[in-house]
């Protein structure tokens, strides 16, 4: 093919495709564009997830009628003029793309009214083909109405996720703004339901007990440091925000946020720097809350990386790297001190220091058995006969799904409990020698095989509240959670609405009547939103593991010997005793000979 230059439109398309991802991406670039011209409240309305409407409105600064044709022109804006501009950018926007790029895949109309002007303005452009300016009534400030979002590229509109991603995706949007801007009034319908409303009085911390609820807000701790070491610039580094403490965590990313000058980011390393900072303090697979804004000079931060401004690149990254993470390690330091930790001992009164150093000695190959997840092979040979599976055998790999054994009816030996240990083991004597058994794991298998027995019988009981729990979540979760409210039920689970974002919990089935109502629902939509289409697979057993692994005892907790007794002998009755739901081995079995070997009487004459 010769070489030709593109046709207007096919260009506006392409360009559009930099900026315009998805329904959220348009929000983003409205929503910038109003706090850039001085919104102290700003309103979105959504319908179809964005697909049929997208409408933002806010008391700015407006535009004025003789520059709103140039507004909607590619490569117009009022916030650069010269190159050099690129590199001390202090607003969310300047590309000058947004409108543009928006208005080449949709039909937009753009209607504004400068402050000082008595009568408003409205241009209308479709499909990059933009209209005559005409006169209107309107209030100061900026309204942007995009309609049929992707009407002219189909197949950017076949790619899209369903309405439920989309909407959570927009949910999320609001919610980081709205924290990093607490004095502007927002607010986000979805139809005739706001999803999020802000008061706009400064107070982020009101704004968590909005978005996560009241009992999470007051948990959050302030961080407020600054880092004043010189620079090419010269600039200071600030940083605020809140973080959550070692006891309140997630188990995913997604409630990490970072602002660098007003503008959210997504930037792995400062994340990296903040999980750091919680080093020693999390459980693996537990990560932290945070919302963390820095303010440093704009020339040393590039933020013309990426046309959907969502990344930048440091000066310093190393400075920035290291202030963050000494930042809220002493916040979190300052908030809750970290105990002394002494030498453990192993079961001979050695310290375990002397015996990891030499595997010979004995006790080292027990102590290792016992104190780590996974011990060494030879450790775990065979569990029950000839015939039993080896270690390898039961890893989670190999299990389907449910995290069901492929070994069917493969029941324990009858087991005497002897006690606990670490308030996390069980101990106890089998025919071949000692099982250690994990009790939340144990725990989890015996909930797991009750709750799928009650399940195929259609008969899971559920028990009522004395008093309802109200449950406020943040609008992405609460969305997703309206749409697993039947699954919910089926299972036992008596919830329902109760107002924008909030839920009133008025039953638990009974197996689960000792389990705190508010956490386990909180406990249950976090796990939802690991995955892009949640339960869509195998949808029972799935939601039936995730409440046994939410709700099973925790390691930690001492029992006492009635319930020892009580765990141990419904272990025994289940099916597959040998693994929790997951995968996760229940037990580690030492046979009698390794206990011979490992005190030297093996072969003793």
């Amino acid at each position: 093919m010769s070489i030709q230059i593109l046709a207007p439109e096919v260009a506006s398309q392409i360009a559009a495709g930099e900026v315009v991802e998805r329904p959220a991406s348009v929000v983003k670039e409205l929503v910038e564009n109003a706090l850039d011209a001085g919104a102290r409240t700003l309103t979105v309305n959504i319908a179809e997830a964005g697909r049929r409407l997208i409408e933002v409105a806010d008391d700015g600064s407006g535009i004025p009628a003789d520059e709103l044709l140039l507004a909607v022109e590619r490569h117009a804006t009022s916030k650069l003029v010269a190159a050099g501009d690129l590199f001390r950018i202090s607003t969310l926007g300047f590309r000058g793309e947004a409108l543009a790029s928006i208005g080449s895949v949709s039909r937009l109309t753009l209607t504004s009214r400068a402050k000082n002007a008595e009568i408003g303005a409205k241009i209308r452009v479709e499909g990059g083909i933009m209209g005559r300016v005409e006169p209107v009534g309107a209030p100061a400030g900026t309204v942007v109405r995009v309609e049929d979002l992707f009407y002219n590229v189909p197949a950017r509109l076949k790619f899209l996720k369903q309405d439920l991603t989309e909407r959570r995706a927009i949910d999320g949007l609001m919610t980081r703004y709205a924290l990093a801007y607490p004095s502007v009034r927002f607010r986000l319908m979805d139809g005739p339901t706001p999803t999020l409303q802000t008061a706009g009085d400064g107070d982020r911390r009101a704004i968590l007990a909005s978005l996560y609820g009241v009992d999470v807000a007051k948990q959050m701790l302030e961080v407020l440091a600054e880092d004043d070491s010189t620079t090419e610039s010269g600039g200071v580094m600030r940083l605020s925000g809140y973080i959550s403490p070692a006891s309140l965590t997630r188990s995913n990313r997604k409630d990490i946020t970072f602002f660098i000058n007003g503008r959210w980011v997504s930037d792995t390393p400062l994340s990296t720097a903040l999980i750091q900072a919680y080093h020693t303090l999390l459980m693996v697979g537990r990560f932290p809350l945070a919302a963390i804004f820095l303010e440093l000079d704009p020339q040393d931060v590039d933020v013309n990386v990426h046309p959907a401004k969502a990344e930048v690149r440091f000066r310093a990254p190393e400075r920035a790297f290291s202030f963050v993470q000494r930042a809220v390690r002493r916040g979190l330091l300052a908030y809750s001190p970290v105990p002394s930790v002494p030498v453990t001992q192993n079961l001979w009164g050695g310290s375990s220091n002397q015996s990891s150093g030499n595997s010979n000695q004995p006790g080292a190959a027990l102590e290792w058995a016992i104190g780590h997840d996974e011990g060494p092979r030879l450790q775990v040979e065979r569990l029950e006969g000839e015939n039993s599976p080896t270690e390898s055998t039961i890893q989670p790999s190999n299990l389907p799904e449910t995290g069901q054994l492929p070994i069917t009816n493969y029941h324990l030996p009858l087991l005497r409990l002897v006690g606990q240990v670490g308030a996390t083991y069980l101990i106890a004597e089998g025919p071949d020698g000692l099982y250690l058994i994990d009790q939340h794991a144990a725990h989890e298998r015996v909930l797991f095989e009750k709750l799928m027995l009650q399940h195929n019988q259609k008969n899971i009981p559920s028990q009522a509240l004395l008093s309802p729990v109200m449950v406020t979540l943040p609008p992405q979760s609460a969305s997703l959670l309206e749409s697993q409210l039947p699954t919910l039920g089926h299972f036992g689970f008596q919830v329902e609405s109760f107002g924008p974002n909030t839920f009133q919990v008025r039953g638990m089935p009974v197996l689960f009547g000792n389990a705190d109502p508010a956490s386990a629902l909180r406990a249950l939509v976090e796990d939802f939103e690991e995955d892009e289409s949640p339960l869509q697979d195998e949808i029972e057993a799935k939601i039936a593991g995730r409440v046994c692994k939410r709700l099973a005892v925790k390691a930690g907790k001492a029992l006492n010997p009635d319930e020892q007794r009580a765990l141990l002998s419904d272990l025994e009755n289940c099916d597959s005793p040998r693994t929790c739901p997951h995968g996760r081995p229940t037990m580690i079995h030492i046979s009698v000979d390794l206990l011979e070997r490992q005190f030297g009487r093996k072969g003793a004459r």
